[in-house]
This record gives structure tokens, sequence and C-alpha cells, in this order.
């Protein structure tokens, strides 16, 4: 164990509870040993069995494991995680701040009127009986997946992407189990895999999608599920193709017990065709957020499945938070019936586009090549995350460190491009272009 940590607490509670917060703090690490039992209970003045208490608990909740002679130590990949988020430069007076991967709020869908709308047409109270997803709702979400070629005969609905995979991770998969996700991927959801005490296997990603050798071998290696971004992949900008989706099906076609959840978190923004791996597992969910095209305030999420899939993600909901509120539900089905905002979330994937686009090719002019093919992030391959994250501060901008998203993945930078305009993007490159391939040092000469 660290010497600089020391374990406290007079009961079991108390000293699972420090050994949980070392965990969290990063000063305990996956690996590090515990103390003996009775070397713990004679430094603490309690007795062996409360520290046994301690420890059943911490195993019981997968943050340790015990190894026999090798005695207790912390789990290699404990579910009480540093957040990736944390790695994050924080943002500084007077930085142009690329590295949040939000959207451009100049563009998001007015709500004042919609709410507006709500409130004159809203009925009496509902009450608990006569909650759960709003039979229009449904309809409306089946006729919008279907338009994509998504089945979805079975819909329910979640709190956000983030709040579907983890109830549909829980609802299938156990501490421990592998879990195939691309590499690089999103922070939030190797977080999430971190605190449910899931195994990541990564997946190397390219413009098309994960590599279908890269999921054979996860496949090969024991993933009991494979998350996969259907398009505006965060940090990349990935999207499936026709032929990449052709062949990731033929693949699980012989991996029909491997629970596939596909994420298409950017939906209308992404202005790429989508093409669905729907179906091709026994057990396979897609989600669809309208956070990114509507708002981050909008926590919902379209979820179709399996009617398998979908009763157990319903059926966990209902121990939990029960369902998504209905006004919610109105007002995300007032947004989509709107022409107007259809023609606002339009716009803004054009936007978003041309920024990207725009971005790319002035680093391409600059002998970078990037990454982008939807969404609204660039990601640019770096010597060096450090010093480039550097060179940029240094010239008054912020992106986002590629460590926050890679699991075994080289260097690289993401930038969101959402709150750039199309005039700073010549100076961006240039400075990119420093950040990327620094001068050498200067040193002595003969």
């Amino acid at each position: 164990m660290a010497a600089r940590y020391q374990v406290t607490g007079a009961t079991a509670v108390e000293i699972s509870a420090s050994i949980e917060s070392g965990i969290r703090r990063a000063d305990l690490a996956p690996g590090d040993p515990l103390p003996p039992v009775r070397a713990l209970a004679t430094a603490l003045a309690v007795s062996p069995a409360t520290v046994s208490r301690a420890y059943a608990e911490l195993r019981q909740r997968g943050l340790v494991v015990t190894a026999g002679r090798h005695g207790t130590r912390v789990r290699p990949r404990p579910p009480v995680a540093a957040r990736r988020a944390a790695l994050r430069p924080p943002p500084a007076p007077g930085l142009r701040d690329l590295s949040r991967g939000e959207p451009d709020p100049r563009l998001l869908p007015p709500l004042r009127p919609h709410l507006a709308t709500l409130a004159d047409s809203a009925g009496e109270p509902v009450g608990y009986p006569d909650v759960g997803v709003l039979p229009e709702m449904a309809a409306a979400a089946r006729a919008r997946l279907a338009a994509d070629g998504v089945p979805a005969a079975e819909v329910t609905l979640t709190g956000g992407a983030l709040d579907g995979i983890e109830r549909l991770l829980g609802a299938h998969l156990r501490p421990g189990d592998p879990v195939a996700v691309e590499d690089p991927g999103w922070a939030s959801l190797l977080d999430l895999l971190a605190a449910l005490g899931l195994r990541p296997i990564g997946v190397p990603v390219d413009d098309d999608g994960p590599i279908v050798t890269g999921v054979a071998a996860a496949l090969a290696a024991g993933a009991r599920a494979l998350i996969v971004t259907s398009r505006a992949q965060n940090p990349t900008g990935a999207a499936l193709s026709a032929d990449r989706a052709g062949a990731l099906r033929a693949l699980l076609a012989g991996h029909a017990d491997v629970l596939l959840i596909e994420d298409d978190h950017a939906a209308e923004l992404a202005r790429v065709p989508l093409h669905p791996l729907a179906g091709a597992t026994t057990n396979w969910a897609f989600l669809r957020s309208v956070s990114k095209p509507f708002g981050p305030d909008l926590r919902l999420a379209v979820l179709a499945g399996d009617e398998t899939t979908v009763a157990r993600v319903a059926g966990r909901a209902r121990v939990g938070a029960g369902w998504v509120s209905t006004v919610l539900q109105r007002l995300v089905l007032s947004l989509w019936r709107d022409p107007a905002v259809a023609a606002l979330v339009d716009r803004a994937a054009g936007s978003y586009e041309r920024r990207r686009d725009g971005l790319m090719a002035a680093l391409a002019d600059r002998g970078l090549p990037a990454h982008g093919r939807s969404g609204i992030n660039v990601w640019l391959p770096v010597t060096d995350e450090t010093v480039a994250s550097t060179v940029l501060r240094d010239a008054g901008w912020l992106a986002a460190p590629g460590a926050l998203y890679r699991i075994a993945g080289p260097p690289a930078l993401r930038i969101t491009v959402s709150s750039l305009d199309e005039a700073e993007l010549p100076a961006l490159a240039d400075v990119l272009a420093r950040a990327a391939r620094p001068a050498p040092p200067g040193g002595f000469t003969a």
C-alpha cells in the first residue's frame, strides 16, 4: 500500500469508507496491497474481526480482491475510479476553450415557445399509475428510427445515452466482465465501465468506425458486450460506413450471445447516412439521445432493442428512477413536430460541417492529417500531448488531451469546433501545426 496513505476508522463501515476514499482520490492505486488484517487491526486498535468485515464489504462491492498468500489488494480496475474528465486542463482567463465537446448554444433551438405551449396545454396532474412512455412519444420515436432503418418494434426511454448504456450493462453483465469499446473512445463511457467494475477491451477505430480485426480480437478475448458509436464518434468523428457495417454484421453473426449497444448520440447533427448494426446479435440496443441536436439539458434518449433487452431496461427503471418525466417527453415531442426546429437543427449541422471540414482542410494544407468525418470534433495526432497542449496554451488556445479518451492508442488532441468562427481557422491551424510537430530544442554545436 502507498506509504503516504493511512487507513483510519474504528468500525468496519469507517474503515471500508476510508479505503474507498483512498481509491477514489488515487492515493491507493490499482494493485496496491492493503495491510494484513491483524496488522491493520493493531494499528487502529480494533479487533481483527472488524477489519475482516471491512475487507469483506470492499470485496463484495468489487473494490478489492483477495489472492491467498498475496493478501488483499486494490482491484486492477476498481469501480470507484478517478474521473477521466479530471485530466482535462482547467480553463484559464483569456484562453479560447476548444476542449468541452459541447454544441454551440447559439445554434440550439429555443425552448421558450415550446414550454409556453406546453404550459397552456397541460391538463390535470399525472398520477403514478399513469406514467411511463407516452403512446404518442413511442409512436414518434418508432417512426424516426424506422426512417433510418432501425427496427423499433420495442422502445423505451432513458435519461440520456449514458443512462441507457448503464442500464443495459447492469441488466446483462456482472463486475469483471470484459466489454469491447472504441479506442480512442468516449471518456464518460470509460468512467462508467470503471464505476461498474467492468473491464474495457480497446478496439482501434478509423474514419469508418471500429476496425473489424480489432473487434474480432476483442470477441476472441471474451468480450461480453460491444459498444459502437454509429456516427459522430467522440473523439474522432468516425461514422460507420456501409461496408464496415456489413463486415461487422458478418462477424457478429458468429457471436449471437454478445450484447450489442449502438450509440447514435448526434442523430440529426451527423449529416452522414446511418448504417445500423441493430439486430446483428440476439440481445441488442440502439440509443438515440436528444441532447446534442436539441440541448444538453434535455436528458432523454430513445432506446430500441429486442424484446428481452428493452423489457429488462424498462424493468430496472421501474425499481429506480421509475420513468422519464412525461413533461420532458411532451417537450421533446413538441420539438420533433416543429418544422422550424428541424430547419434550425439542419442549419446547425451544416455549420458544424463547414467548421470541421474547414479546419481539417487547413491542417492538411500544413501537412497534418486529422480526423473528423462527422460531428463537432476534430482528432489531431501529435508527437507529444503535453508539449502540444503547452504550445496551444501559450498561443491562447485550450484543447482536450487525447489521454482522456485513449486506452492504448497513440497521442492526439481533440479540438471541438462548435465555438469556432470560420475566419479563425487559418490562425488556429498555424498554431496546431507548431503544436503537433514542435521544433527540437536547441543545443550546443561543435
